[in-house]
């Protein structure tokens, strides 16, 4: 071999390795987001530390809230689940409309801050009844305490779940059965000592659910006939609004045994943390931020709600966004945020929507761009973070 062609031989062999490593970056698929400490599982004593530690005293909201009253909440999830990840951390507000949202975007971790400590024991209770429950229509018949007749199987629709349940009047042994099961599951197996109060918080939220069965509302007892509430059953029977007429996909966490299962092996593993807090206090929020950053995590997606809207009635919403800075966030961290109709800005209906303008809204924004613009003046109403972010 001459000089000339084993210098052609060394070229052509170091062309082709480029383009091989070329082709194995283009087709490579994407890293997944960073966890390097968050732990697969947590012991029942992190787990209640971890909600002990974070939370603040009790707070004050005008509603039992046991659950969502807002109907659109499903329409952002096609783009979050576009734009994210599984394996993230959520943060999230409220009742069971969380589920829905982790069930969706699969993330490794979630944590709930809320300002009513009921809210805290009511994720506690599910949280048992998750862990008691094998199935979807399980679960269903202990939080409603509901027997359901015949036999189901694991493929069943979701709406014909609720309609044999719905025709079943509630079984007063069967939730005095249910209740001492939950207690048992909290006490015996994950070691919480409760206070005689939070005892019968949980109690009194168990009840509303076994009497007011599927129908259950967010303004349960109270019916106000200018407004009509979402019921439970509405609520896992909602759709992400991409079909005709605003129908589509239904991402709720009772919509498959798939959905079911992952928020039950969360839970089961002490990944849903609830925790007593408010936005605006100077604990929770912060405490979140430093556990996450000790485990080298960020926040993927952080629902807040309509909370937003309240801070707003004061300087609150000042003291929220500085505890979204203390955040570890990233480019891709989302807001997704409720916005209700009657607060004054309208937003036009969906291209194709026959029906009347939805309740409610979920809307999208950038965390570090919310955060920059704060940082900057450039919010200074409650409209002003609204319109960053329209549907």
């Amino acid at each position: 071999m001459d000089v000339v062609s084993g210098r052609r031989q060394i070229a052509v062999a170091l062309s082709i390795a480029t383009l091989v490593i070329l082709a194995a970056m283009y087709v490579a698929p994407r890293p997944s987001p960073l966890r390097p400490n968050l732990p697969e599982t947590l012991s029942d004593s992190e787990f209640r530390n971890l909600i002990d530690e974070s939370s603040e005293p009790g707070g004050y909201f005008r509603s039992d809230n046991f659950v969502s009253n807002e109907s659109a909440f499903q329409h952002v999830i096609p783009r979050l689940k576009q734009q994210m990840k599984p394996g993230g951390v959520y943060l999230g507000v409220g009742p069971e409309q969380n589920f829905t949202y982790i069930a969706a975007l699969r993330p490794h971790l979630a944590l709930i801050t809320d300002i009513r400590r009921q809210n805290m024991l009511l994720h506690l209770m599910y949280k048992a009844l998750f862990e008691l429950s094998g199935t979807r229509s399980e679960f269903l018949s202990r939080l409603f305490a509901r027997p359901i007749p015949g036999r189901v199987t694991k493929t069943e629709k979701v709406e014909r779940l609720f309609e044999l349940i719905g025709n079943v009047p509630p079984d007063r042994e069967l939730a005095r059965e249910n209740l001492a099961s939950i207690m048992r599951q909290l006490h015996e197996l994950h070691g919480f000592v409760l206070n005689p109060e939070d005892s019968k918080s949980i109690e009194f939220v168990y009840n509303a659910f076994t009497s007011a069965g599927p129908e259950i509302r967010y303004s349960f007892p109270n019916q106000y006939p200018w407004r009509r509430f979402p019921s439970y059953f509405d609520l896992m029977s909602e759709t992400d609004g991409t079909g005709e007429n605003g129908g589509g996909l239904n991402h709720s966490f009772l919509a498959t045994e798939e959905n079911f299962q992952f928020v039950k092996k969360l839970e089961s593993e002490n990944r849903i943390i609830p925790i007593v807090g408010d936005f605006a206090g100077e604990k929770a929020l912060r405490s979140v931020g430093r556990y996450l950053k000790s485990h080298g995590a960020s926040v993927t997606a952080f629902y807040t709600s309509n909370v937003e809207f309240y801070l707003f009635q004061t300087e609150d919403w000042k003291k929220f966004y500085d505890n979204v800075a203390e955040l570890p966030k990233s480019n891709d961290s989302i807001f997704i945020r409720s916005y209700f109709n009657n607060y004054g800005l309208q937003f036009p209906n969906p291209p194709g929507w026959l029906y009347s303008p939805p309740q409610s809204y979920q809307l999208l924004d950038s965390m570090p761009g919310l955060v920059t613009a704060f940082n900057a003046g450039r919010i200074q109403t409650y409209f002003d973070v609204i319109r960053r972010s329209l549907p």
